[in-house]
């Protein structure tokens, strides 16, 4: 076998073969695991051995879920066959007693018998027939039948079993043997094998009872169950044997109601202790009376399985539904955690009834999860409606940290929220506290899509927070008509962000580590862990759906403060190809300075890069990319506005030399102040390159040769640097001599006045 054909190999274990297909090659009557083994691991290397490990060990788990579920799909059948065939049994053996009477009776006829009287009369006639013999004509078998009658009496009433039985098993024997010898007259034949089946039947009725007393327990219970199963009655011994732990268990229940125990965590303890060491002990006496026989096994787990229903709805009644009503998740977690914890104690046994347990508690625990979830929104919103969206600490008794682990490092960075992302916090953390059973429930994957939609809603909430919000507010799902107040400042409107960013990449997921399995453990079983990894995905989805709504909430600001800066409240813009188109008009060269909605931007990016320096400590890279973001929407937004280019391109007033001038100096005095404040990206970088080639172009196609009136590069660069020395009023002209306003001049102090009379006079218009 080559190595191009070991790896062929590898990928056809990984091909979409159904379970059956992958399965074929293990049921042929001929497989040889030796021969198998080697054809595959001949010629592979230790990484790809591994790999095959892996392999055969999925198929393993796949092919035993695959057979629990096809038992579970024909249990009902299968119990159904197993119970026919027992009656069925039972019927061949009364059926073979019948016959072996009336093969007797045929016989006593044949021998001129005078029988018709022993059928015809009742036990205590027998025996006076039998006392009637003539002493000299009973041999010492007819008068040891007369003592086994007497004495037969005596052991059912005295409740011998045990030696009845052994007399039932001597009188057989006689019968045998008197069949074969003749030993016994036909009379007294047919009266031994009457009065064997009518005891045999006395002592029957005798067990049953004695199985059914309630005060028939542990041993006497046992050897009740066996005697009747050795007459021949197995299955309804069976029946009897979990009746009575039925009536036990029923008895049972109702001091159990009339204790103290009556409600929540004490009545789940007692009430689940003694419904599972009932079964347990039923499936103790099952087992040591019937062995493993399948019939009685399946008719034991069949039992279990009504037993644990039956258990289930006294807790959903007395606990459950109360509690999952008004959203008390910590009772209903801890209780159905007691009660899998008892239920795993069966497993020893072979009853697994936690897949039962799962199943009849899951819609309750539900329930509580969504009134739990319900409630955190409305509180939510109503906090949304007063908060001043300022930032700050969680008021006393508040833990956005509940790891005394990580007391420290939690004061010393302490995280600020506005008042109800605080509260929001605080009651997610409390919620995955109460939670923390649900991980084996196999519940918490619905914990955690419940917390990412209660921060859907609130991300939400933030959004109707933004003064834009009342145009866009019918696209927020959820939002309703919720009231929030709106936050006016830019400072506001940043800590709506930092809230929603502070809970996704910090506080949800630390919180979440209540619910998510730990990394995987040394001594820790291969099942476990596998589990844990097998999660590791669902993690890491979690956590980028929770970013992707923060992402929705910086979207909106962004195009919120976009659109502000484009657009005038009349619905004009200020960002159009007029104010480049117009310079050409003038007789005069215009004073060069950036345009003012560039100032505007500038001026806006600089006042929030302050704020979040302040705003969002330890999470700067967040801050950067929100004002790339905001960068990006206006310089977009002018890349795509085809009326601009419209008019730019072949409108009636083109773009002349002076615009592309003014165009070029806007752009790059963006990328200067961008790049001095790092949220340059590479994408804005290309598109105001793309925006300055198509000026040119415009510009070219007028037939003027724009290369030959643009000034140097380091002119635009120098103009761009005084501007923002002007803006953010850093700028010292003291000992200036060169005139920025001309391309080919030199700077004067009258054309620095002139820059600042331009720029001072624009800004303030």
């Amino acid at each position: 076998m080559s190595r191009t054909s070991s790896i062929g190999d590898s990928a056809e274990l990984e091909g979409n073969l159904t379970l059956s297909d992958r399965l074929k090659v293990f049921k042929n009557s001929h497989f040889d695991p030796n021969a198998f083994v080697t054809s595959k691991c001949q010629t592979m290397n230790e990484k790809e051995i591994r790999h095959l490990c892996s392999y055969l060990v999925d198929l393993k788990r796949a092919s035993a879920e695959e057979m629990r579920k096809s038992v579970y799909a024909n249990y009902a059948a299968f119990i159904r066959t197993s119970r026919e065939i027992s009656d069925l049994e039972g019927q061949l053996i009364s059926m073979r007693n019948f016959l072996s009477t009336q093969a007797a009776l045929v016989h006593g006829l044949s021998e001129h018998a005078r029988i018709d009287s022993l059928w015809a009369a009742s036990e205590d006639s027998i025996a006076d027939d039998l006392s009637n013999f003539d002493d000299g004509e009973l041999s010492e078998s007819e008068d040891w039948l007369i003592e086994f009658l007497d004495t037969f009496e005596v052991l059912l009433a005295e409740r011998r079993v045990d030696e009845a039985m052994q007399a039932l098993e001597k009188g057989e024997g006689l019968a045998n043997e008197s069949r074969k010898k003749h030993s016994l007259s036909p009379t007294a034949l047919i009266t031994l094998e009457t009065a064997i089946r009518d005891q045999r039947q006395k002592l029957a009725y005798q067990l049953a009872d004695t199985i059914s007393q309630p005060s028939t327990r542990g041993q006497e219970l046992r050897s009740a169950v066996l005697a009747l199963k050795n007459l021949g009655d197995a299955p309804r011994a069976h029946t009897l044997l979990l009746s009575s732990h039925h009536q036990k268990l029923k008895s049972s229940l109702p001091s159990l109601r009339s204790s103290n125990n009556s409600c929540g965590r004490a009545y789940t303890v007692a009430l689940s202790q003694v419904v599972f060491s009932t079964i347990a002990q039923a499936a103790s006496d099952s087992l040591a009376v019937y062995g493993e026989e399948p019939a009685y096994t399946s008719e034991l787990v069949t039992w279990a399985v009504k037993e644990t229903e039956a258990f289930a709805f006294l807790l959903k009644r007395h606990v459950l539904a109360s509690s999952a009503a008004s959203g008390g998740l910590r009772v209903a977690a801890e209780c159905i955690h007691i009660c899998l914890g008892h239920c795993s104690l069966l497993e020893a046994r072979g009853l697994s009834l936690a897949t039962v347990l799962l199943r009849l508690f899951k819609p309750i625990i539900e329930q509580a999860l969504n009134a739990n979830l319900k409630k955190i929104e409305e509180i939510s919103a109503a906090l949304a409606a007063a908060d001043d969206w300022l930032l700050s600490y969680p008021p006393a008794g508040g833990r956005p940290f509940s790891s005394s682990a990580s007391l420290g490092s939690a004061m010393a960075s302490q995280p600020k929220l506005s008042s109800s992302a605080n509260r929001f916090n605080s009651m997610i953390q409390d919620f995955l506290e109460d939670a923390g059973p649900l991980e084996s429930l196999q519940l918490d994957g619905s914990a955690l899509g419940g917390v990412l939609q209660v921060f859907n809603s609130y991300v939400n909430l933030l959004m109707r927070a933004l003064p834009s919000s009342a145009e866009t507010e019918e696209s927020l799902e959820g939002s309703g008509s919720k009231i929030v107040r709106i936050a006016e400042t830019e400072s506001q409107q940043l800590a709506l962000l930092a809230n929603a960013s502070l809970l996704a990449d910090e506080l949800l997921p630390y919180a979440a580590m209540k619910l998510l399995p730990l990394p995987p453990r040394m001594d820790e079983q291969p099942k476990r862990s596998s589990e844990r990894q097998s999660r590791l995905p669902e993690q890491r989805e979690w956590k980028k759906k929770l970013q992707r709504s923060v992402d929705r909430l910086r979207d909106s600001f962004c195009r919120q403060h976009a659109l502000d800066l484009i657009f005038t409240e009349d619905g004009d813009t200020h960002l159009n190809a007029y104010i480049y188109t117009s310079l050409d008009d003038n007789v005069e060269e215009p004073e060069w300075f950036p345009s003012l909605i560039f100032q505007e931007l500038f001026m806006k990016l600089t006042r929030m890069a302050s704020i979040a320096t302040d705003m969002f400590i330890g999470r700067e890279r967040f801050a950067t990319v929100l004002l790339m973001r905001l960068t990006e929407t206006v310089i977009l937004w002018l890349s795509d506005d085809q009326t601009f280019w419209e008019e730019i391109e072949e409108g009636p007033k083109p773009l002349g030399p002076l615009g592309l001038q003014q165009l070029y100096l806007d752009m790059e005095f963006v990328l200067l102040f961008s790049s001095q404040g790092r949220y340059l990206s590479r994408n804005l970088h290309q598109v105001i390159k793309n925006i300055i080639a198509r000026a040119i172009d415009a510009v070219a196609a007028t037939g003027v040769d724009p290369y030959s009136t643009l000034p140097e590069d380091d002119w635009f660069a120098e103009v761009a640097q005084i501007a923002i020395k002007m803006l953010t009023g850093k700028a010292n002209f003291g000992n200036v001599e060169r005139d920025v306003t001309s391309p080919t001049a030199s700077v004067s102090a009258k054309s620095v006045s002139s820059i600042v009379s331009h720029g001072s006079n624009e800004f303030s218009h």
